[in-house]
């Protein structure tokens, strides 16, 4: 073959992508130009996206600002409807002592109009042996009956006697009655008092209690509108690594056109067939994203590294969503669970997605009874396979959780155990 015809090959293999050290410079800077548009309107389209995705944070803390906000409220109203419950309680003691107060009050009452009606009795036996027919007392039956003056005066003497005493006892009963009458009137004004401010009470803490729910119900929407917010947070940073892989594969794309013909050359022996051309293994790997990542070290090796890699991370890191991507982050242990996963997996050379959505398809699905080390576990949280794991055994797992940051966290009970949907991708075979 000719050199003409061999570069004429080789620029059309440019065109179809396949990629190669030697171009056309003329074809080769006119795709150059393609590919720099290309890119500049992905650039245009992720600075758009990225754009969002800054408004969608706003809201979010936003919204994170009112819970907070409203957080405060539910607890001052807690607090005053703990103290209002104490005011009851004393409430319902005095009212209870004031019963009880009462209650004596009548029994002594009974006792006093027991003795008045006795007393009554007796006071009624005796008007009748002094009362005459008209009804006055009979003093000349006693002045009669008397056998001598002295007996008269002493019988006289009697009846005044009898007269008075009842008379002053009749009055010091009314005057104990009247009292008793009083007392009993003040308690039981001091009961209704205590009785309407019972009502009155009950109905703040009523009233309260209603304002709990409404505080609770609207903290409900907001938790709802946050996971709303999280959710397309996830969906665009899902979109933004997307343009990421699609801006790294162009600048690829232009390195490879712009390297020169003599790097590739140079890393093979003069007349070398791969010199000329790369091996089917090799135009493999490169020529397909979707093909699976392959470790750079055995198997066995490469899952002991994936296992073992954020363990230095274990109680020392921070959950952040969208973390781990960068080396500040990696540098502070700011790692969201895929973001975690990413990294850790790229300690054993193995490139795979930085979101969950990728991360689905980043090697094959095995059935949830054949896991094992190293395998990816996934779980419904905020979503479907919202959250995200790497398999270590035993019934455990290590990721980014919101609560914990990079830890281990069990699977085969708890909450991930209700979480776990049953989704295993194995990466490392």
């Amino acid at each position: 073959m000719t050199l003409r015809k061999r570069l004429l090959v080789l620029n059309t293999t440019i065109i179809l992508g396949l990629g190669s050290a030697f171009s056309i410079p003329g074809v080769n800077a006119e795709s150059i130009h393609k590919l720099e548009n290309q890119k500049s309107q992905i650039q245009q389209q992720r600075s758009s996206l990225q754009a969002t995705l800054a408004e969608a944070d706003k809201e979010l803390v936003s919204v994170l600002k009112e819970i907070a906000e409203l957080n405060t409220k539910i607890s001052k109203v807690e607090k005053a409807i703990e103290d209002n419950n104490k005011l009851i309680a004393e409430t319902q003691t005095k009212i209870a002592s004031t019963k009880s107060e009462v209650d004596q009050l009548k029994a002594e009452m009974a006792i006093i109009e027991e003795r008045i009606e006795k007393r009554s009795a007796i006071l009624k036996q005796r008007a009748q042996s002094f009362q005459e027919s008209g009804g006055t007392v009979a003093y000349l039956d006693v002045l009669l009956g008397a056998s001598s003056f002295s007996d008269f005066v002493d019988r006289v003497g009697a009846v005044t006697t009898f007269v008075q005493a009842d008379k002053q006892l009749l009055e010091e009963q009314e005057q104990d009655k009247k009292a008793f009458e009083e007392k009993k009137a003040a308690v039981e004004k001091e009961l209704a008092g205590l009785t309407s401010m019972m009502t009155e009470l009950k109905g703040m803490q009523s009233i309260m209690e209603e304002q709990k729910q409404q505080n609770s119900s609207l903290i409900q929407q907001l938790k709802e509108k946050e996971n709303s917010i999280a959710d397309k947070k996830a969906k665009l940073q899902s979109e933004d690594v997307k343009y990421a892989s699609m801006i790294a594969q162009i600048e690829q794309s232009i390195a490879a056109q712009t390297a020169p013909a003599a790097q590739t050359a140079a890393s093979a022996p003069a007349g070398s067939a791969s010199a000329q051309k790369q091996s089917p293994a090799s135009q493999k790997a490169k020529g397909s994203a979707s093909s699976a990542p392959k470790p750079t070290v055995n198997g066995s090796s490469a899952i002991s590294i994936v296992t073992t890699a954020g363990n230095k991370y274990i109680g020392n890191s921070v959950y952040v969503f969208g973390g781990g991507r960068n080396a500040y982050d990696i540098a502070n242990g700011r790692f969201d669970c895929s973001g975690f996963v990413h990294w850790a997996f790229s300690q054993a050379g193995i490139s795979v997605g930085a979101s969950t959505d990728s991360l689905k398809f980043a090697g094959r699905q095995v059935s949830a009874s054949q896991m094992r080390a190293g395998d990816l576990v996934f779980f419904d949280t905020y979503k479907r396979d919202g959250h995200v794991g790497i398999y270590l055994g035993g019934g455990k797992f290590i990721g980014s959780q919101s609560s914990t940051g990079v830890a281990v966290a069990n699977m085969s009970s708890g909450y991930w155990k209700t979480k776990f949907n049953g989704r295993v991708v194995r990466v490392i075979e």
